[in-house]
Formats: structure tokens, sequence, C-alpha cells
């Protein structure tokens, strides 16, 4: 049996996937740096000649992000105001090549803690869709990943996208993210917001902050107190009380834990101020 499957469709990833067990790759920016060797090992499962998986569709029910997507389609794609923080999280993922060859479904699926497309799917509710040959599934990102490198995928099964609610695609974003240089970092702290608003007040609030724990998590509490807030005083309704209780940073060799929480409170005012300018 060869070692490197290149299926052209969904069904026959199905198979070899449940057949062989094989190692997925897509864009592979992950997985050749994790690999300690000149190939990749085993039975390798080639998702990037399945064109089902490239797409972005929107319909009246929501939109959903194919598994081959990479972080290049979302710079050139014509998304909603929503999905800004996703667009300006694609414009610092590693350099142009990591851009064109890198998925957004392989970042989440890496899960490491410091995954830039994580807080801005937490933000819009994203969903993951799984497929295997008994069926295919929808559950929550928040619960799909599990901690650093953990996923809840069932042997034979494939990640085949993301599902965002149409609610999640109203509002205006924003992403930012801090590091020891502006492009090519692992992030200190990063924070993905999202506000849908309604005569001139906060009507919803999506906040979300990665590299602060073990994974992404939302400010549920900060999210709260900015409901009917005015759009123009959202960056001063920000209180660290209500962001760092919800924060499990680590120190590590880029920050110490206190500085890592402060940073991430600092940054969602700094986005809301920036979505405050941008009307």
């Amino acid at each position: 049996m060869p070692s490197y499957h290149r299926p052209a469709s969904l069904d026959d990833a199905l198979n070899v996937l449940a057949e062989t067990g094989a190692q997925v790759a897509a864009g592979c920016t992950d997985l050749f740096p994790a690999t300690e060797a000149r190939a990749l090992p085993g039975q390798i499962l080639d998702i990037t000649g399945i064109a089902d998986l490239r797409a972005i569709e929107r319909n009246e029910d929501g939109m959903r992000i194919g598994a081959g997507v990479r972080w290049r389609d979302m710079l050139r794609g014509d998304l909603p105001r929503a999905l800004d923080m996703l667009v300006e999280a694609a414009r610092e993922v590693g350099s142009t090549q990591i851009q064109a060859a890198g998925t957004l479904v392989g970042n989440i699926c890496n899960a490491s803690p410091a995954a830039d497309g994580m807080p801005c799917l937490l933000a819009l509710d994203a969903e993951v869709e799984i497929a295997s040959l008994d069926g295919s599934r929808h559950m929550p990102l928040s619960d799909f990943v599990t901690g650093p490198r953990r996923i809840a995928l069932r042997p034979g099964e494939l990640v085949t996208g993301f599902w965002l609610p149409a609610a999640a695609l109203a509002g205006r974003s924003r992403f930012r993210k801090l590091g020891a240089r502006r492009y090519l970092v692992i992030s200190i702290a990063m924070v993905a917001v999202r506000i849908v608003e309604k005569a001139g007040k906060v009507s919803r609030a999506a906040l979300s902050v990665g590299a602060c724990g073990p994974v992404a998590t939302r400010l549920a509490a900060q999210e709260a107190a900015l409901v009917g807030c005015p759009v123009g005083q959202m960056a001063r309704a920000v209180r660290n009380d209500l962001i760092l209780p919800a924060l499990a940073p680590l120190d590590d060799i880029r920050a110490d834990a206190a500085y890592r929480g402060t940073a991430a409170a600092e940054l969602v005012r700094q986005a809301l101020a920036d979505l405050e300018h941008a009307g």
C-alpha cells in the first residue's frame, strides 16, 4: 500500500483515513517543523486535491469555510466586516509563503495556544464540521480544542471546515496581536473583538483572547458589561477585573504571566478603540 495519498474526493479521503489512520496534511506549515526528518513519516493523507474543501460559501443560514481554504484566500475573499479580524490575522500569520500554503483549519487542528485563528473563530461562534464514513457532525469550536495540541477528533474523522452562523456574521471586528516584533513572531497575547451596534449602542459583543492560557477563551463578563454601552465609550468600559479572572497565562521565554494578562486587557481596549474610530 502506498504511504502517500492525494484523493480528489472527500469520500475517497475518508476511505483512506479509515483504512490507514493516515496523518492528514494540507499546507504542512506546522506538520513539517514538527517532523525531525527530511520527509513526513508513515501514511500521509494530502487533502489539497479535494476541490470542495477549497471553497468559502455563504447562504442565508451562515458561512462555511472549507478545510482547504488558505490564509491567502481569506485576504482575497469578499467577506463581511464581521470577518475583518480574520483578514487582519491572515496578514500577520508568518511570511507570505506561509500565508499562501497554510490553512485556517490546520492552524486550529494544530491546537497551539498561540494559534492566530482561534480567538477570531471563537468570536464568530464557529462550529467545527467533522466527517467520517459513519456520517458528519458539528461541534462548537470551544469544545473541539481541549488543550495544547489536543483536539476532540475521533479515529477515522476528518475536519472538513468551519461553520459560522448567520448571527455571527453581523457587526464589525478587529484583531490585535502583541509580539516581540511585527511579523514572523509567536504571540505574547492576542485578542479578537466583534461588536454589533444598534442606535449608537452595543447590542452584542464577542471578545476572545489567545496565548493567555492552554486554550483561547471568550470574555463573557466583559462582553455582558459592554451591552448597552455607547459605541464611542467602549474602550473606557473595559475593566481588568472582568478580563483577568477568565485567563490562565503562563510564564515562558516570551513573557511572564502577569505581563501577559495586563497586555491582553490593554489589547482589548485598543481593539475597541479602533472600532470606535473606524465607524
